[in-house]
C-alpha cells in the first residue's frame, strides 16, 4: 500500500489551502534533523515525506488523483523533471538552499539572495521560518458599491473574478471564479472584505489577497451619518408656521408618518428614535432618524400679508404667551 500523504501531514481529506500550509510548516519544523543529531538519516527521510506529501496536495490536479488511486496513481501523471524535497521547500520559502561539502541530496550549484553561515539545509530551515516565509504579492483591491436599502437590510453579492494559475505542466492558465460576499445589515463605507491568496498565482511569491472595499450609493431620499439617517423635508413658510406631517416610506418598506405640531424654524430638528440604521455586529439596534427642513420663504408679499405679520408682531409684544415670532421672526 502507499504513503498517505494526508497522515504525513496529519490532516483530514477536506483539509483548505491555508490549513494545509500551516501542517506542511508545522510539520517540516517538528522533522527538522538538526533536532535528531542521534539519529539523523530517519528524521532526514520524514521530512522528504513531508515535502512531498506537500507538494502533492498542494496540487489540484495531483491531489485529485491521489484521492482516487493513491500514491500508485501518481505514477502515470506527466510530472516533468523530478523535484528533491530541496526544491519544494525552496519554492515554498522564496530562497535557494546551498548545498555545501556534504554533496547530500544534490550538487552545489545555485547562489542564494541571502549567505548563510551554515552549508546546512536545516540550519537555512531554521533561518527562513524566522524571515517569515516567501514574500505575499501586494493585495488586490476593488470597490464593492452597495445601495443604503442593502446596508440597512444585507443582501448576497456574488462575484465572478478571473485569475492566473499554473497547471501541473508549469503552464500558466487563466481561470474564472465566483466569490460570495455576504453583505450584513450595518456595514458601513469602508468596509473591508478579504479573500485570502485568491490573486494570481506566481512561482515563489504567495497569490495577492483579493479585497472588497464597502462604497456607499448616494440615496434619493436619505443620507446616512454614522448609524444615523438624516432627511430633508422642503416645506412652504405656511405648513412651517401651521405645523406638518412628514410621510416616509423607510429603507426596509415602511411607512412611516410623523406628524409635528410645532412650529418649524429653520433650524428645527425633529428626532425619531431607532429608525436609523442597524448597528453593525448588534443588528437588533438601531440608530436614530434626524428630520431637518428646508423653509420655502415667498419671494414676496402682499400688503394684506404684511398688514398681517405686523398684527401678529403686535400681538406678540402684548401677549408674550402667544410668542409666535420671538425666536426668529421679523423685528
Amino acid at each position: 500500500m502507499g504513503a498517505d500523504y494526508y497522515k504525513i501531514l496529519g490532516v483530514d481529506r477536506n483539509v483548505s489551502s491555508d490549513d494545509l500550509k500551516k501542517a506542511y510548516e508545522t510539520m517540516a519544523a517538528k522533522w527538522n534533523p538538526d533536532k535528531y543529531p542521534d539519529n539523523r538519516k530517519e528524521a532526514e527521510a520524514k521530512w522528504n515525506r513531508v515535502c512531498e506529501a506537500y507538494e502533492v496536495l498542494n496540487d489540484p490536479q495531483k491531489r485529485a488523483m491521489f484521492d482516487s488511486y493513491g500514491e500508485e496513481g501518481l505514477k502515470g501523471m506527466s510530472q516533468g523533471s523530478p523535484r528533491s524535497a530541496d526544491d519544494i521547500f525552496s519554492e515554498y520559502f522564496d530562497f535557494t538552499i546551498p548545498h555545501g561539502g556534504g554533496g547530500r541530496r544534490g550538487s552545489s550549484s545555485s547562489s542564494s539572495n541571502e549567505t548563510f553561515g551554515d552549508d546546512d539545509v536545516f540550519h537555512s530551515f531554521n533561518r527562513v521560518f524566522v524571515m517569515g516565509g516567501p514574500k505575499k504579492a501586494p493585495p488586490i483591491e476593488n470597490r464593492l458599491p452597495c445601495t443604503l436599502e442593502e446596508l440597512y437590510k444585507g443582501t448576497t453579492k456574488k462575484i465572478k473574478i478571473s485569475r492566473e494559475i499554473v497547471d501541473i505542466n508549469g503552464n500558466t492558465i487563466k481561470v474564472e471564479e465566483i466569490l460570495t460576499i455576504n453583505v450584513k445589515p450595518g456595514w458601513k463605507k469602508g468596509t473591508r472584505i478579504t479573500f485570502e491568496e485568491k490573486g494570481n498565482v506566481q512561482q515563489n511569491v504567495k497569490p495577492a489577497d483579493v479585497v472588497f472595499i464597502v462604497d456607499e450609493k448616494p440615496h434619493s431620499v436619505f443620507t446616512r451619518d454614522g448609524n444615523d439617517l438624516i432627511v430633508t423635508q422642503t416645506i412652504t413658510l405656511g405648513e412651517a408656521l401651521k405645523g406638518y406631517p412628514v410621510c416616509l416610506t423607510t429603507l426596509d418598506g415602511r411607512s412611516l408618518n410623523i406628524p409635528i405640531d410645532n412650529v418649524i424654524h429653520p433650524t428645527y430638528e425633529e428626532t425619531v428614535p431607532r429608525e436609523g440604521m442597524p448597528i453593525q455586529n448588534e443588528p437588533s439596534k438601531r440608530g436614530n432618524l434626524k428630520i431637518k427642513f428646508n423653509i420655502k420663504f415667498p419671494p414676496s408679499l402682499t400688503a394684506e400679508q404684511k398688514a398681517g405679520i405686523k398684527f401678529l408682531q403686535l400681538l406678540n409684544r402684548c401677549l408674550p404667551c402667544f410668542g409666535l415670532f420671538r425666536s426668529w421672526g421679523p423685528n
